[in-house]
């Protein structure tokens, strides 16, 4: 199995609350995590990008690095690490995306790929005048359909004069372009968002479901395999876990209950009432599950709670899943979790046995 990180590009990382460790986002912080990663043989590391936040007293993802730019940074200070950056369609055109993703692959030695996203969170685009109407929410995998597929002309052939209904190229040309197969991610769990993965996408992410219930997102891998059997191409599952780990179940879990006592409501607010806004077309699947406030603390995502040795069993048992190539962590505090899980939890794995061997002969 597969492990990412999912690095902290905004503040506070991904716990709304007063009781989570509070910090502000940086280079030198994600570049610890990343080296971390690295040193410990994770996969990837992959970082989203966010424009506008969520509030409250903790400030939540109102402050945020740029995606791009960072990756930039990172991969050149990595040398084996996979590295995904986060592109918003609706700030930045098909082909200055391009360009931006073959100059990176150009500083990791084709280490780069993109996660490729529509926008559900109306604020973050209309504050720039970049928010095209409400009819977006019908019709954003459409648009963002026509983007992707420029996207794959120019990394392949270097031009593109695809006219289509978003976008009108005219002899548009990008070189140097990627050494590397450029990869796409997907987040989208809709109906049109998992069609749109399995025509194409790569990887596929979801959210995990719950605290400690690790194959609870099987029905999205199934979901995803039914899709593909449609289009015929192959696309696997990274499921998205938060891991709070501790020396024994009790202390892990007394963290837990500790950050869900202080949990931020006002920005737990504003986030429920952009996940409302879609009312044409229904919000995706993750965006209703991040604002469920079964624990919105953490923004509904799959949470690993227990001793190394029961969060490695957990994360084993995601591997069963059929589909499941592998999965993406955050960590409750960033720095210690990916050294945790290198040396404490890692090791413990069935599913990483093959890692493990390399770390130790290293």
């Amino acid at each position: 199995m597969k492990i990412g990180v999912f690095i902290p590009i905004g503040n506070n990382g991904w716990l709304i609350s007063k009781n989570a460790p509070q910090y502000m986002p940086s280079f030198d912080l994600n570049r610890e995590v990343v080296q971390r990663a690295e040193r410990h043989r994770l996969d990837f590391a992959l970082s989203m990008i966010k424009l506008r936040g969520f509030g409250g007293e903790t400030e939540f993802w109102d402050h945020n690095l740029d995606s791009f730019t960072l990756m930039a940074g990172l991969a050149a200070v990595t040398s084996r690490i996979q590295l995904f950056a986060t592109v918003a369609t609706l700030t930045i055109p098909p082909a200055i995306a391009a360009r931006m993703a073959a100059t990176i692959d150009s500083i990791s030695h084709g280490r780069f790929g993109l996660n490729v996203i529509t926008g559900w969170q109306k604020p973050e685009y209309s504050q720039m005048g970049l928010w095209p109407g409400d009819e977006y929410f019908t019709r954003r995998y459409d648009f963002v359909a026509e983007y992707v597929q420029i996207l794959r002309e120019l990394w392949e052939t270097g031009r593109c004069d695809r006219r289509g209904e978003f976008f009108q190229m005219s002899d548009c040309r990008v070189s140097p372009r990627p050494r590397a197969d450029m990869k796409l991610i997907c987040a989208g769990q809709s109906d049109a968002g998992m069609m749109f993965s399995a025509t194409y996408a790569d990887y596929n992410f979801c959210f995990g479901k719950g605290v400690n219930t690790p194959t609870a997102f099987a029905p999205a891998a199934r979901k995803l395999q039914d899709a593909i059997a449609i289009t015929g191409r192959q696309v696997t599952t990274y499921a998205l876990f938060m891991i709070i780990a501790d020396e024994t179940d009790a202390a892990a879990m007394a963290k837990w209950e500790h950050y869900k006592a202080g949990a931020d409501h006002a920005a737990l607010a504003w986030l429920t009432t952009q996940s409302a806004a879609d009312t044409r077309s229904g919000a995706d699947t993750n965006v209703r599950q991040m604002a469920n406030p079964t624990s919105a603390v953490n923004i509904n995502m799959g949470t690993l709670v227990g001793s190394f040795a029961t969060v490695a069993a957990l994360l084993d048992e995601i591997a069963t899943v059929p589909g499941t190539e592998g999965v993406l962590l955050t960590f409750d505090e960033f720095i210690g979790g990916v050294e945790d899980f290198g040396t404490r939890i890692q090791p413990l794995m069935r599913s990483r046995a093959h890692i493990a061997s390399t770390v130790e002969a290293a």
